[in-house]
């Protein structure tokens, strides 16, 4: 198994330095904050009953992720749809976000493509492509952002700019103090869990240690659910390994019951609890009753703390936390944690089929 405490080898299986974008992440989410603060939006977009992101992979996860931040908040349904077709509710009181880090990506263009027949406010997220020369065709408004990296890897700038357009609306408070701490806390978390910091004092690789040859399963609940999703993801393309993901309270009520069988494979699973201070009593002694039944089955379990005191900042720190780990069990496993060749070849065959 390769030494994580070894700086060679991370050069050696990085050549397109997604340790770089781990890196950037705390001041890259500042700057996406700031880019959005800047942006102007039409006034007349306030006059909307509901969000509509749509998107795929990379580019859909920080719609989810903003949605499970703000449901309790907002006072209006923020839906996330990844798929060809435009859902039959989308009328002049929707507003359309469309997110594509490369803007050409198919499903997107798809579903984009049916959204300008529709009298629905507009709104695209990209850094070019087909999806921006259409959008400033029609005169939609486009926020462009310049970042050379894997979609997964601009999390930052899916997921602060509609935040960030959503407070700019009027529909959810003021979060700039938020995205302050969470920089912050982004920053400390950061030289805590890098590549500098030895295998003895960190964390994540730490975790990634003990996920080399099982197969992870994320738990979530809440405002951590899509965290719990973002974990999987990027176990499956940094890491190219099997993972699934579950929330809480939903799987104390199916899968706890499935723990027992293939009894072999008890010893090849790690759960994953991803948990809070904001949790409630209620969700926290699920949490301790689940792991009780994960010890009779005897599956390993972890629990992985969020940080920080807002939401947000709870939520950015266990996506950070979990993207080192993926990486980390990506050189484990001895494998560019960048590329993601059976996706490209699934577009390719498509494209070639079409």
């Amino acid at each position: 198994m390769p030494d994580l405490d070894d700086p060679q080898i991370f050069k050696k299986l990085d050549p397109e330095g997604m340790l770089t974008c781990l890196h950037e992440m705390p001041w890259r989410c500042q700057q996406a904050w700031q880019m959005a603060m800047d942006f102007d939006l039409p006034q007349d977009y306030a006059t909307i009953n509901k969000v509509l992101i749509t998107g795929m992979g990379g580019s859909a996860i920080g719609g989810d992720l903003v949605s499970s931040l703000v449901v309790s908040e907002a006072e209006l349904p923020i839906l996330i749809y990844s798929n060809y077709d435009l859902p039959a509710f989308v009328d002049a009181k929707t507003l359309v976000i469309t997110s594509s880090y490369s803007g050409m990506t198919e499903e997107t263009l798809s579903s984009f493509e049916q959204a300008l027949e529709t009298e629905s406010k507009k709104l695209v997220i990209t850094t070019g492509g087909e999806l921006k020369v259409m959008a400033e065709k029609r005169n939609i408004p486009v926020f462009s952002f310049d970042y050379q990296a894997q979609p997964r890897a601009a999390l930052s700038f899916s997921f602060l700019p509609i935040l960030c357009f959503l407070q700019k609306l009027g529909f959810i408070s003021d979060k700039s103090t938020d995205v302050a701490e969470a920089v912050e806390v982004l920053q400390k978390l950061s030289q805590k869990i890098n590549e500098v910091e030895p295998l003895s004092r960190n964390p994540a690789k730490q975790l990634a240690a003990r996920l080399y040859g099982r197969l992870p399963v994320i738990y979530g609940t809440g405002i951590l659910s899509e965290v719990a999703h973002r974990w999987k993801t990027q176990f499956n393309e940094n890491s190219k390994a099997w993972a699934f993901y579950e929330v809480f309270p939903e799987l104390n009520h199916n899968a706890v019951a499935g723990y027992q069988f293939p009894s072999e494979l008890a010893d090849k699973i790690a759960v994953v609890l991803l948990r809070s201070a904001s949790l409630s009593r209620r969700v926290q002694l699920r949490y301790q009753a689940t792991c009780q039944l994960l010890d009779r089955a005897r599956v390993y379990h972890q629990f992985v703390e969020g940080d920080g005191n807002s939401f947000l900042s709870q939520i950015l720190s266990l996506v950070l936390f979990g993207d080192y780990v993926s990486y980390y069990l990506a050189i484990l496993y001895r494998i560019d944690p960048s590329p993601v060749e059976a996706i490209d070849y699934l577009k390719a065959e498509l494209a070639r089929l079409a």
